[in-house]
C-alpha cells in the first residue's frame, strides 16, 4: 500500500481530527490508481490512518479511519452505513425524510445520502466514493429496504475532482416527478429530479418546527421562499396570513402546490420577485409584518467573496427590520460556513444598529441532529439560524 507523509509542522490540522489532507501538506503524491487506499503519516512517521487519494484534487486524501486494524472493504462501507441508520433511528422522529449519510461528519468523505420516504437520493462527490459506488448501493438498498435509489451528483463540485456530472437511477425503480414527505403536522411535496440540493433542504426541518411554534396570529413574509416549507411551517402553525416571495417562478408553483397540499389556500399567497426589489417596495408602501424569514441561497462560497456577503446579509437584515412591527419576530438564515455564527450575529446586531432598533436573540439554531458536525472541522457546520426579537 503506498503512503503519504506529512511536511514538517503541516500535520496539525489532521491530528486534530480533521480527515482532508492536502496536496501541499504531504512531501510527494504516490503512485498508483487515482482513488487508491493509502496509508498517512505525521510529519514524524507515524501511522495516522487511511484514506483514498486522488492527485487530480487539491485534496488529496480523504481519511476514512484511524484504526489500524480495520479494513477499507465492502464490509466497512456496509459498518459505516449500519452506524448511520441507527443513528438516524434515534434521532429522527418527526419525519420521513431526513440526512441519512452527511459525508465526513458521518466518517465517509464525499457521500451525501438524503432519504425520502421510500426513495434515497444519493450524491458522490469524491473520486474514492466513485470508485465504491456500486458497493455502497447494494449495502444501501439492503440496510434500508427502500422503493429507489436515485442519484443527483449533478454539482460543480465533482470537477474539483475530476468527474462529470451524473444522475440516473442506481437501484430499484425510478422515484415519481412529486414525492410526498411528512414533517411534523405537515406534507412537502419535493422535486428529487430538479429540486435544490438532493431535492429540499432537510437541514432546516428543525427550524421550520420551531418557527411553527411561534407562528400563531402573525402576519408573515417569508423571503428566498424556495417551495414554501417555512411558509407551510407558519400556516399550519396558526399563522393569519402568509406571503411567500422567491425569484423562481417554478419554485413559487411548488410553493403554492405545498400549500394546497396542506388545504392553506385560503392562508399562503406567494409573488415571483427578487427579495432585494420586493423588500424595499413594500417598505414604501408602508407594509409592515409580524413575522419575517430570511433564508436565502449562500453569497459567499469563499473567503475572498465575503466581504460582499457580509453587505448583501446586512441589507436584507436591515430591511426585513424596517418591516416589521414592533416586537416582531425576525428568522433569519444563512448557509455558509465562511460566514462563523459571531460574525453572523455581528451582521445582524450592525443592521439593527443602523434602524436604531434593539435586537433580543431567542435562539441561535443550526441544522437537525441528522447533520452533525465535527468539530475539528468548521467546514461541515455551515447552517445558522436565527430567531430574534426586533424592538
Amino acid at each position: 500500500m503506498q503512503k503519504v507523509t506529512f511536511k514538517k509542522g503541516r500535520d496539525r490540522r489532521a491530528l486534530d481530527g480533521h480527515p482532508w489532507v492536502f496536496a501541499g501538506e504531504v512531501y510527494a503524491i504516490p503512485p498508483g490508481p487515482d482513488g487508491q487506499i493509502v496509508e498517512v503519516y505525521d510529519s514524524a512517521n507515524r501511522w495516522m490512518g487511511l484514506g483514498y487519494c486522488n492527485p487530480n484534487s487539491n485534496i488529496l486524501v480523504r481519511i476514512l479511519t484511524r484504526r489500524r486494524e480495520e479494513a477499507i472493504d465492502d464490509l466497512f462501507f456496509r459498518r459505516r452505513l449500519s452506524e448511520c441508520l441507527e443513528l438516524r433511528k434515534k434521532v429522527v422522529k418527526d419525519s420521513d425524510s431526513y440526512r441519512l449519510v452527511h459525508a465526513e461528519a458521518d466518517g465517509l468523505p464525499g457521500l451525501i445520502v438524503d432519504r425520502y420516504g421510500d426513495y434515497l437520493v444519493v450524491q458522490v462527490l469524491a473520486l474514492g466514493i466513485e470508485r465504491q459506488r456500486e458497493t455502497i448501493t447494494r449495502a444501501l438498498a439492503e440496510l434500508t429496504g427502500v422503493k429507489g435509489i436515485y442519484e443527483r451528483s449533478d454539482v460543480p463540485v465533482r470537477k474539483l475532482e475530476g468527474l462529470q456530472e451524473r444522475t440516473g437511477v442506481l437501484f430499484g425503480e425510478a422515484p415519481p416527478k412529486e414525492v410526498v414527505i411528512s414533517e411534523g403536522p405537515y406534507k412537502i411535496a419535493v422535486d428529487l429530479y430538479g429540486g435544490q440540493k438532493t431535492g429540499f433542504f432537510l437541514d432546516q426541518r428543525r427550524n421550520r418546527l420551531l418557527l411553527g411554534q411561534l407562528a400563531a396570529g402573525k402576519t408573515v413574509l417569508n423571503c428566498f421562499s424556495y417551495t414554501g416549507g417555512f411558509s407551510v411551517a407558519a400556516g399550519m402553525g396558526g399563522a393569519q396570513s402568509v406571503l411567500s416571495i422567491d425569484i423562481s417562478s417554478d419554485a413559487i408553483k411548488w410553493g403554492e402546490r405545498n400549500a394546497q397540499l396542506n388545504g392553506l389556500e385560503n392562508k399562503l399567497t406567494s409573488m415571483v420577485a427578487n427579495a432585494f426589489d420586493a423588500m424595499p417596495a413594500f417598505e414604501r408602501e408602508g407594509r409592515k409584518f409580524d413575522l419575517v424569514i430570511l433564508d436565502p441561497p449562500a453569497f459567499t462560497k469563499s473567503k475572498d467573496s465575503l466581504p460582499g456577503a457580509i453587505r448583501g446579509y446586512k441589507e436584507i437584515n436591515l430591511r426585513a427590520m424596517r418591516l416589521l412591527n414592533p416586537g416582531g419576530l425576525l428568522v433569519t438564515s444563512s448557509c455558509s460556513h465562511h460566514l462563523s455564527s459571531e460574525l453572523f450575529l455581528s451582521v445582524i446586531q450592525d443592521a439593527a444598529r443602523d434602524t436604531k432598533m434593539r435586537l433580543r436573540c431567542l435562539a441561535i439554531e443550526g441544522p437537525g441532529l441528522d447533520h452533525p458536525y465535527l468539530a475539528a472541522a468548521p467546514e461541515t457546520r455551515y447552517l445558522k439560524c436565527v430567531f430574534a426579537e426586533v424592538n
